[in-house]
């Protein structure tokens, strides 16, 4: 790597302090491999099922089952008989009675809180050697979790091979798995590959409702998931994998969680022979966000629904632990996100989220949100390469329709200087339909994209609207064709900032960053204002001050000064919301520019050294107002802004010294023939004043 490139990774170091990734307080698992890939995505099997799951209660159940379609309702009633017989009262013992590969278990309706796997372990099972995680549980090996398989879970399904688990309801709500916020997970399935979950619901947990964990092979058919501390659905490690008809609301971090998803296609371009892990027809609603995946690589996410959640749809590199890192090759088309705006971090600000969480009403609407995200967004991307959203719907947000940033390599971990910058490139963002309802409405984004303008041959549609920068490179037809591409090693100093404020939350402390607009914070009160609000009054200071002692009696260098006043005022309107992606920060620029060149040439013969750093210093930002509001500049890796507020701090010093030097006054400075103007005469001594 070249001193440049060392230089520029020094930088990025720098300023990845500022990136939105909150304290190692998202899923933490035991090290775990990817499967080797020879599995494959299990397919239903009909017929009679080899195990039965029922209650005892005969009167219970035919009310349970009195509107089921007549066919339903008596094959139910034969299953019970043949149950009552023959079948198990928990789910847990008949999974500990399969014996071999391939077997069907059928849970009749009925409510299951599986009574002998919720008291606290005891014995050997209380005295378990294992790390604890940021959330206070234990990260157990999967001989620990065999051991003991209820310290954490309900029911628990480790190593059982090509099981099919399915509920014999009219509909999912008929057969309900209740964990009573008692356990970490209500079904976990644990290197069982080719597993198979069928209409039922799973829910009330301190995680997540339904787990796999290192499965080749899964499917997840017409289950839902309510009503948990952080996920509905999580699959992690795995491969082969089918997410359809699902639906998933009121969790503290998503609804649908493909997290290190198998990496089967790092090194790849768009073009990928298949993908690890495919959902489908699901829904996710009123969660923190709808779908979210820390290395949710070779996902193909399609003809879904995502709604009312705080965020549509995120994936990132933000969190270490989790391998396949960084996220990559994640496709997402054909899906309908939309009105993501809800307003779940008021439960942390009331105290809500401090009770326990059988107090805190997460089945009257409640979700405590679990990590530091922009609500309002239908998707978001920290860190992420070669991922595709095409043909998707995307409406009504009231912050962006796209949200992309960077993460550097050493918050998942990783120091080497050549990682640092290895996120953020090659997203596509192509043929979406933004601001428009199925019914054809116009439901406009607030914006339809925030960029923080990092990284390497990322492109969106050319129709999009206001968006943040105004300026993005577009897409060609083909996947790969760019056009008014970038390739910044570095995001914009400003919003850089802004995530470092936004990154400080803390669900378990109650702390809610001040100054970020992501938890309520309005006008004056965010950091973009303040900052801006700050900058102008340096640079309108330091500026008057210049003007007052050397430029005063100069015509066109007092309409600049107005000019440049008018320019910084713009600048802090420029950072409110509704104004941020739109013109107006370009035009503050242009103004600022036009400010610093007068200036500069007024001061080129009594002080040339300040005057042409202060031209210098209009030219960058005339580029900076080019490469925001017109077409970003190709070829260099660090935006005109850095090297703009560089120069400015020296300008800054300058000006101060030029303008408190002893001696210097008002007036105009020696002409262009290098003579000094003569001094005036007083009228009444005759002599020189």
């Amino acid at each position: 790597m070249s001193w440049t490139r060392r230089f520029l990774a020094v930088l990025a170091l720098f300023a990845a302090v500022l990136v939105p990734a909150s304290p190692a307080l998202a899923h933490e698992e035991r090290p775990v491999s990817f499967p080797d890939g020879s599995g494959s995505v299990p397919e239903y099997r009909e017929g009679e099922p080899d195990l039965l799951v029922c209650k005892s209660d005969r009167d219970a159940f035919e009310r349970r089952i009195s509107g089921f379609p007549e066919p339903l309702r008596k094959r139910n009633l034969k299953l019970f008989d043949r149950c009552l017989d023959q079948g198990h009262r928990h789910l847990q013992q008949a999974v500990d009675a399969v014996d071999r590969p391939g077997m069907t278990i059928a849970v009749l309706p009925g409510r299951y809180e599986e009574e002998p796997s919720r008291p606290k372990p005891t014995g050997a099972c209380a005295r378990l050697k294992a790390p604890d995680s940021a959330l206070g549980y234990q990260i157990l090996s999967y001989a620990q979790q065999k051991r003991c398989p209820h310290n954490q879970n309900l029911v628990a399904i480790i190593g059982k091979k090509n099981l099919q688990i399915e509920g014999t309801g009219a509909t999912r709500t008929d057969v309900i798995f209740d964990a009573g916020y008692g356990k970490l997970n209500a079904l976990r399935a644990d290197g069982s590959d080719g597993i198979y979950f069928k209409n039922f619901t799973a829910q009330r947990t301190t995680f997540n409702s339904l787990y796999v964990l290192a499965g080749d092979g899964f499917v997840i058919d017409d289950v839902l998931t309510r009503w948990n501390d952080e996920y509905g659905f999580l699959t992690f490690a795995s491969d082969h994998g089918l997410y359809k008809n699902c639906e998933s609301y009121g969790n503290g971090d998503s609804g649908i969680y493909p997290g290190s998803a198998s990496d089967i296609n790092n090194g790849r371009g768009y073009e990928v022979p298949r993908y690890s892990i495919e959902i489908t027809g699901c829904r996710s609603h009123h969660n923190m966000v709808g779908y979210s995946g820390t290395a949710g690589d070779s996902v193909w996410v399609h003809d879904n629904e995502f709604d009312h959640n705080m965020g549509g749809a995120s994936m990132d590199s933000a969190f270490p632990g989790h391998p396949g890192l960084p996220q990559n090759h994640a496709k997402f088309e054909g899906n309908d996100i939309h009105d993501n705006n809800q307003d779940y971090y008021r439960h942390v600000a009331d105290g809500t989220c401090a009770k326990p969480p059988i107090e805190r009403g997460y089945e009257r609407g409640v979700v405590c949100p679990q990590i530091s995200m922009p609500p309002g967004t239908g998707i978001i991307t920290a860190g992420g390469n070669w991922n595709i959203y095409e043909n998707n719907r995307i409406y009504g947000h009231d912050r962006a329709a796209f949200f992309l940033s960077a993460v550097p390599a050493f918050i998942r971990g990783e120091s080497a200087w050549s990682k640092q910058a290895d996120t953020s490139h090659h997203n596509r963002y192509a043929g979406n339909r933004l601001g428009e309802d199925k019914q054809g409405r116009a439901r406009p984004n607030a914006t339809d994209v925030w960029w923080d303008g990092q990284g390497e041959a990322n492109c969106w549609q050319p129709d999009t609207g206001p968006s943040s920068p105004r300026a993005l490179p577009s897409c060609g037809e083909r996947r790969g064709e760019v056009s008014g591409g970038s390739d910044r090693l570095v995001g914009e100093p400003a919003k850089l900032a802004h995530l470092l404020v936004c990154a400080d939350y803390d669900v378990r402390a109650r702390r809610l960053p001040a100054g970020c607009d992501w938890y309520g914070a309005q006008g004056a009160e965010r950091v973009e204002v303040q900052i801006a609000l700050a900058v102008a009054a340096v640079l309108a200071l330091a500026g008057a001050g210049l003007w007052w002692r050397r430029l005063r009696r100069d015509r066109w260098a007092t309409v600049a000064s107005a000019v440049g006043l008018v320019g910084l005022g713009l600048d802090v309107a420029g950072a409110t919301t509704g104004l941020a992606s739109s013109y107006v920060p370009a035009l503050a620029l242009v103004l600022l520019a036009y400010w610093w060149v007068v200036i500069g040439l007024a001061l080129r013969h009594a002080r040339p050294g300040l005057a042409w750093v202060t031209v210098a210093l209009g030219a960058l930002t005339l580029l900076d107002a080019f490469d925001k509001a017109v077409v970003m500049i190709p070829w260099i890796p660090l935006g005109p802004a850095w090297l703009r507020a560089l120069l400015g701090l020296v300008w800054v010093v300058w000006a101060v010294t030029a303008s408190a030097r002893r001696g210097a006054r008002a007036g105009r400075e020696p002409s262009q023939s290098g003579r000094a103007p003569e001094p005036p005469v007083d009228a009444a001594e005759g002599t020189p004043a």
